[in-house]
């Protein structure tokens, strides 16, 4: 039961980066866009060095054991693509200008932590569609489900985030830890996300931070949900989840974790950075996810 709270604990601790992320846009004094790059660069190491590594092997073991190596190998791919179906079919039905992951301009920011900076001229800022940036050209109202719509989109992110960093812990405490860690990192520029529209709309920090703490609540709540649920409908003698069971949801784990790395956290860090900020997060995060478990052995 102590490995039940821990793995909690972690995915509470990962969930309130996003209302750090929040606290960063309105209190520091400018966003710093480069820290972003290299850090979510280092999350989505973290993420597919860890997957391929550590959580796919697992799987399989656990697979292999109760069905053969054989099949072992074929469930333990099926669960990673459908672990890719599953968070990509949660993609596709979030409209992509609700994007959680769009970039914000540093004058787009300026106003949420300076009360004297001027608005910025929204007319000027805006770009086509899909050119990486939120359009704010339009009414306060508009604005105000914009918000709502993005924290939507980060919370229902969130359940399968929540699930694996909650996974990962109770098989794998240290594991748990990096993973915690990575989805952590990534949901600071969220937490930016959700804020900006939300404080243009209402100009009120103290909602637009709400809103932003309640998306990233997402994560702990999606992994109690998933882990009562084992228990009730697939727990064996005692609620303990059988071990074929885990190696499923780690197949499907990895393959939530190489989307969000491939989809969401890369092209994030090239929106961000500059030069080669990105692959530097990337290298770095695989580097030390790699010494960290050769240290554990």
């Amino acid at each position: 039961m102590d490995n039940v709270w821990y793995a909690l604990g972690l995915t509470l601790f990962a969930g309130l980066a996003t209302g750090a992320g929040s606290a960063i846009a309105f209190f520091a004094k400018r966003t710093n866009y480069r820290f972003l790059s290299v850090s979510t660069g280092f999350s989505a190491g973290v993420m597919l060095y860890v997957s391929f590594m550590e959580i796919l092997p697992k799987g399989f073991d656990a697979l292999a054991a109760a069905w053969g190596e054989k099949w072992g190998h074929w469930i333990n791919t099926g669960s990673f693509f459908g672990g890719m179906a599953l968070i990509g079919l949660i993609d596709t039905l979030i409209p992509a200008a609700k994007n959680p992951h769009e970039t914000h301009s540093e004058e787009e920011t300026a106003p949420l932590h300076d009360a004297s900076a001027a608005w910025p001229a929204f007319d000027r800022l805006a770009r086509p569609p899909g050119a990486g940036m939120h359009d704010h050209r339009i009414d306060r109202s508009r604005l105000v489900r914009m918000g709502l719509f993005t924290a939507l989109a980060i919370a229902i992110h969130n359940f399968p985030e929540g699930l694996a960093t909650f996974l990962a812990a109770l098989h794998d405490p240290h594991l748990g830890a990096a993973i915690a860690v990575a989805v952590a990192l990534h949901n600071i520029p969220e937490g930016i996300s959700v804020s900006v529209p939300i404080y243009y709309a209402t100009g009120d920090r103290r909602k637009a931070f709400a809103y932003s703490f309640l998306s990233g609540m997402a994560e702990p709540v999606g992994a109690g949900v998933a882990y009562l649920a084992l228990r009730l409908f697939l727990g064996g003698e005692g609620g303990v989840i059988p071990s074929q069971v885990m190696g499923l949801m780690f197949g499907g784990v990895a393959g939530i974790m190489v989307y969000i790395s491939l989809d969401e956290l890369l092209p994030t860090s090239k929106a961000y950075g500059k030069g080669h900020d990105s692959l530097l997060g990337l290298v770095s995060g695989m580097m030390v996810m790699a010494l960290s478990l050769l240290l554990m052995k």
